[in-house]
């Protein structure tokens, strides 16, 4: 199959369905979540965290809201690597859907300083409450280049440190890859076709400089990370 990665494709993806539930969900929650993990994403979210750290005073709490949180993997991630460092870390999770939301709780259940909502990131609701830093892994792609612009005005409000994304890049390679992968974790048909729509919504480094262009951002880096995704800080000053 030829692929046209010139521009991002406007195809849906099954998760953008926010009422989506059941057990195929929950498997692809899992499934995303262990990935991820392995492929270094979780890593790409610490390292950021620890560069907006030096802006900040270790003793005061610090906290911090996961947008598009999944089945609560980073969070948890988040919250042991707080207890090793003592470091004081209030930790919120962020999702549309309520399914995802509870499952979320349930497998967080003995973490205290974590707590979850369902919340649209353009509601009212949301523009009022404010973080020290906004994480956002894998979940920028799912919106359009406008609405983008939109998202990171808001997170910019929202954020008291900084902003720490970790997206795809749309490249052949990485589709090719993750069809290896599909096939190596036996992956189920959500997770397979979305994983494949995901990278051909993602992004090239110039789109990135681009929004940060439009949106006047003086204090940001954009880096490329293994396994084919980008690291884009913003921080606060």
């Amino acid at each position: 199959m030829a692929l046209d990665i010139k521009f991002r494709t406007k195809e849906a993806e099954i998760m953008d369905d926010f009422s989506l539930q059941g057990e195929e969900l929950r498997e692809a929650l899992d499934q995303i979540a262990r990935i991820n993990q392995l492929l270094g994403g979780n890593k790409v979210i610490l390292q950021g965290i620890k560069e907006l750290l030096k802006q900040s005073h270790n003793a005061k709490t610090i906290s911090i809201a996961d947008i598009g949180c999944g089945n609560g993997d980073m969070l948890r991630m988040l919250a042991k690597f707080g207890k090793k460092n003592k470091l004081t870390f209030q930790l919120t999770g962020i999702d549309a859907n309520e399914f995802t939301i509870n499952y979320a709780k349930k497998l967080s259940q003995e973490y205290s300083n974590i707590e979850y909502k369902c919340l649209d990131i353009f509601s009212e609701d949301f523009k009022t409450i404010k973080f020290d830093i906004i994480l956002c892994t894998l979940t920028l792609h799912h919106f359009t280049n406008e609405q983008i612009l939109k998202i990171i005005s808001i997170f910019n409000n929202n954020a008291e440190i900084g902003i720490i994304i970790n997206d795809l890049h749309r490249s052949k390679t990485a589709y090719r890859l993750f069809e290896l992968i599909c096939f190596v974790f036996n992956l189920n048909s959500m997770s397979r076709e979305d994983g494949l729509i995901s990278i051909l919504r993602g992004f090239r480094k110039k789109e990135l400089v681009e929004f940060s262009k439009k949106l006047d951002l003086k204090n940001y880096t954009i880096n490329w990370k293994w396994a084919f995704r980008y690291q884009w800080i913003i921080t606060k000053k």
